[in-house]
């Protein structure tokens, strides 16, 4: 075939040199469908590696825009929806677990999860335990103070002054860095909304947070203004085990290039920032009030649901236990009376929040099995409240008059006759009070899973504040939810204790 210039005319070359060109022409062609024939092979095998899988995949519970949840108790943001549209685009499944920050490291930890994605930033310190995907994010921090401020003008007018700071932020690292330099002191928290509210109550002065969750708060309406630019912060991963979920890592470094090659990548982050990701958004409309509650009624009816049934669960079984082991407690059997002391020397002497990580992310390491989050949130209250049971019922039949066992007895009953038939009756009287007491306050303590994720009604709460930043309202909800709720059961448990102890 002659060869041809641009104008198409034939070039009157030597035939050996055009024999040359030919093949060098086609050695071109030949590489380039080879390279895109190994890529392409390449893409599939990593699509093929994690395709049907499911990863169970941590997150915070309240870091919007990147987690928090929609009106309609959805878990959305940033980091929710690229994770999920990774997880189509490359034909695997992901089971979101909304734990909050240092709870999500844990249970990765724990390997009751397959990897974290919280708006963590990348740190070579990090980088010794976990390995990371590549940036999705880059991140950057501002200082913001409360809109009725006029003194702060910038970091050099914070001596003295509390800057309040997210736990494990790239904020709270900043900070730390420049506490000496402008003489401030530090108080860090768990939660974004917790540092706003603590900035409008002038128990801090200033706030440091990542960029993009300030500006959304503000446009939500968080009581914050900026006061100094952006200072350019690390790039946010996704973490895994050292060594571990190694094909996710790939099969989302893959699905994340190629939402930034279409744009759905860039879209996604003006859907929540505004326009290439500024965080410049507009406003939303502020509800009222009864806006407000009409708006959250159905996630806060959802929480007092589940508060409800994990109290219920957990009382049965501390109820059991409390019975069992206060009969053991007074047993003359010194070994089972050793064993119930022992045990409510334990679950008194310890805080809840141990045994509720401990049961959520300790044993399941210790047994090489994920434990469900309502098991491990009904173990927690019930083996707590439980061990206040057994004193109950222990102090219940030790406050019954001697004389009513001996005189069972001289009227020729045994002693677990005269125990069932005339002690027992007459300590339910006696503990009814006082167990009824002690259910309202595993009601309360239900509140204490919030830290393992489990969604009770304070949970729902803080995924509604997270999202509008009006605490002050939707903690006073709350509280008239559960002074309902607290009345109405110990109403029920009243008639009820007449009814059986007439």
């Amino acid at each position: 075939m002659p060869l041809r210039n641009n104008q198409g005319r034939s070039l009157n070359l030597p035939r050996w040199v055009a024999i040359l060109l030919s093949l060098l022409l086609g050695a071109a062609t030949l590489t380039g469908t080879l390279v895109t024939t190994g890529e392409t092979a390449e893409a599939s095998t990593v699509s093929q590696a994690v395709e049907g899988k499911t990863f169970r995949i941590a997150t915070d519970t309240t870091f919007a825009p990147f987690e928090f949840r929609d009106t309609t108790g959805e878990l959305v943001g940033i980091d929710m929806d690229l994770i999920r549209q990774i997880a189509e685009r490359e034909g695997f499944k992901v089971e979101i677990q909304s734990l909050g920050f240092n709870a999500a490291l844990q249970a990765l930890t724990s390997k009751q999860a397959d990897a974290v994605i919280a708006g963590m930033t990348i740190t070579e310190e990090r980088k010794q335990v976990y390995d990371f995907t590549d940036p999705y994010f880059d991140s950057g921090v501002q200082m913001a103070i409360a809109k009725s401020n006029d003194e702060i003008k910038g970091y050099e007018d914070l001596k003295g002054a509390v800057v309040a700071v997210k736990t494990g932020s790239e904020g709270e690292a900043f900070a730390k860095r420049n506490a000496d330099k402008y003489g401030y002191s530090i108080k860090a928290v768990d939660q974004s909304s917790t540092m706003y509210e603590m900035v409008k109550s002038g128990n801090a002065q200033a706030v440091v947070d990542d960029y993009p969750v300030l500006a959304y708060g503000i446009t939500q309406g968080n009581g914050l203004k900026t006061v100094t630019e952006k200072v350019p912060g690390g790039s946010y991963g996704v973490a895994v085990n050292k060594g571990e979920n190694q094909d996710f890592v790939a099969a989302f470094n893959e699905g994340l290039a190629k939402m930034k090659t279409d744009g759905s990548y860039d879209k996604l982050l003006k859907q929540y920032l505004g326009q290439s990701g500024s965080g410049k958004k507009a406003a939303a409309p502020k509800l009222s009030f009864f806006g407000l509650v009409r708006q959250s009624f159905p996630s806060l009816m959802l929480g007092l649901k589940n508060t409800l049934l994990i109290t219920a669960m957990a009382f049965v079984i501390a109820l059991l236990i409390g019975v069992v082991l206060g009969l053991w407690r007074i047993s003359p059997n010194k070994i089972l009376s050793w064993i119930a002391r022992i045990y409510v020397a334990i679950f008194r002497g310890t805080p809840v929040l141990v045994w509720a990580f401990f049961f959520y992310l300790g044993v399941p390491q210790l047994i090489g099995h994920k434990i469900s989050i309502w098991l491990a949130g009904a173990l927690t209250l019930a083996l707590n409240s439980g061990a206040y049971l057994v004193e109950i019922v222990r102090g219940a039949i030790q406050s019954v008059d001697t004389g009513q066992m001996e005189g069972a007895r001289s009227l020729g009953l045994t002693r677990r006759m005269a125990l069932r038939r005339v002690i027992l009756p007459q300590a339910v009287r006696i503990a009814t009070p006082s167990i009824i007491n002690q259910l309202v306050i595993m009601l309360k303590d239900s509140s204490l899973l919030l830290a393992i994720g489990f969604g009770e009604l304070l949970y729902q709460a803080q995924q509604i504040y997270a999202a509008n930043f009006r605490v002050t309202e939707t903690l006073f909800m709350v509280g008239i939810i559960y002074f309902v709720a607290i009345t109405l059961l110990t109403w029920l448990a009243n008639i009820l204790d007449r009814r059986m102890n007439r």
